[in-house]
């Protein structure tokens, strides 16, 4: 709204000093930082207090790992500091007409509200299942198809093509150089094209995936599209909602990937990065960045109450709109080919539950008796529980939940790195 104002004052000729600084990405995303960690610490001990005094606590199971008992009682639905920490700010500095900005805000409301009603049949019905698991899931399908649809359709949603070629249609700019100026042709396309990492040429194009021809292929390739993206949708906030399983595990790791994805999302924006890179040139998504910066600031703010041991916890409230936030900026940068690779971390944890479960049914169905792979799933507590019945036992020794939570960080930023590099390395 802010940046709105400014906009308005511009078209009126009302000139000021420092007035053109809201046109800077840098400025707004600086901004947005500062003002969602604001936000968070003025926010996070009222929203503390207020449930400790309804009572509203995670009820915990006795699952036999360290530390977990202590956690009973622990205010739970910390995720509303976290949405509100992220949205204030962007309703301000962000560009209200993007799609982008319309589709991440929309995706933040509808599946932190999904997660709400989750944490509230848990914590005021004390029914620790939550939602039904197929509502759920029909909830992150309908945020899902409502991205893939609007991405399919925005005129905003394209790529920009250059060429020197006067005669290659489109629109023309001047270029300055070391010393002259050049004109450069372009014309914005809509593509459902995205990367691939590690390749030279690595540009994947959905309609590859279509069978048939003409009229009848761009149909299907539309649909192949947005099945892909509601798929990564779901399984991106799911893999976020089994990670949040340890204090600052989730928040952490999802703030390392919020920067990752704010670096891409800058390079890909702009012209002279793109271009150095030889990959795809996306208009506009310097507002990507922009509510990125509020994301990563809400988050690592709220790690001031999240780390061990935990004051408050996010809940499904936070975690599942998280993960949602992550999967549709990935896929609005067209990196969602790289999210097993970013999101390593997530993708391992919902692996984990995956193999676990379907090798025990598995085994019991043949053998009359189920045998787990891991001592305990989601991954982070196979550290943390000793049994001898598992065929994984590495490590062997237990680690304080501390320590793995830093671990998981530390390989997040490594995943993050090597996401980066890929853009050069191929």
């Amino acid at each position: 709204m802010i940046y709105h104002l400014f906009q308005w004052f511009e078209k009126m000729g009302w000139d000021f000093p420092g007035a053109n600084l809201m046109n800077y990405i840098s400025f707004r995303s600086a901004l947005c930082i500062i003002l969602a960690l604001i936000n968070v610490f003025w926010l996070g001990p009222k929203v503390i207090r207020w449930l400790q005094k309804k009572q509203i606590g995670e009820e915990i199971r006795d699952l036999g790992l360290e530390g977990q008992l202590a956690k009973k009682g622990t205010p739970t639905m910390g995720g509303l500091i976290i949405l509100a920490s992220i949205l204030v700010p962007v309703l301000l500095f962000c560009n209200l007409t993007s799609v982008y900005v319309l589709l991440l805000i929309f995706t933040t409301v509808c599946l932190g509200a999904i997660g709400f009603k989750d944490d509230s049949i848990k914590v005021f019905k004390k029914n620790k299942e939550g939602m039904k698991e197929k509502s759920k899931i029909f909830g992150q399908l309908a945020v899902g198809l409502v991205v893939g649809i609007t991405l399919l359709a925005s005129p905003q949603n394209v790529i920009r093509l250059y060429s020197e070629n006067p005669h290659s249609g489109g629109k023309s700019e001047v270029v300055k150089g070391v010393g002259d100026e050049k004109v450069i042709y372009y014309r914005d396309v809509k593509s459902r094209t995205t990367t691939i990492p590690f390749l030279k040429h690595n540009e994947f194009k959905y309609s590859w995936l279509a069978p048939g021809e003409g009229r009848f292929r761009d149909w299907a390739t539309n649909v192949i599209y947005v099945i892909l993206i509601t798929f990564i949708v779901i399984a991106v906030s799911n893999g976020t909602n089994l990670t949040d399983g340890m204090d600052g595990l989730a928040s952490g790791t999802s703030a390392i990937v919020g920067v990752t994805i704010a670096i891409l999302a800058y390079l890909s924006g702009n012209a002279i990065f793109a271009d150095y890179l030889s990959i795809m040139y996306i208009p506009n998504t310097g507002e990507i960045v922009i509510f990125m910066a509020a994301f990563v600031g809400a988050l690592i703010g709220f790690l001031w109450y999240n780390t061990y041991p935990a004051q408050i916890f996010m809940g499904d409230t936070g975690s599942l709109a998280i993960g949602g936030i992550i999967g549709v900026a990935a896929i609005m940068i067209r990196k969602e080919l790289m999210i097993p690779l970013l999101c390593g971390i997530f993708f391992m944890e919902s692996l984990s539950v995956l193999i676990q479960r379907y090798y025990f049914k598995y085994t019991k169905k043949k053998k009359g008796e189920g045998v787990r792979v891991f001592r305990m799933s989601p991954l982070h507590h196979h550290f943390q529980k000793e049994n001898p019945d598992a065929i994984i036992q590495w490590p062997h020794h237990v680690t304080p939940e501390a320590k793995i939570t830093v671990h998981f960080w530390i390989v997040t930023i490594i995943l993050g790195i090597l996401t980066v590099i890929t853009l050069k390395i191929r």
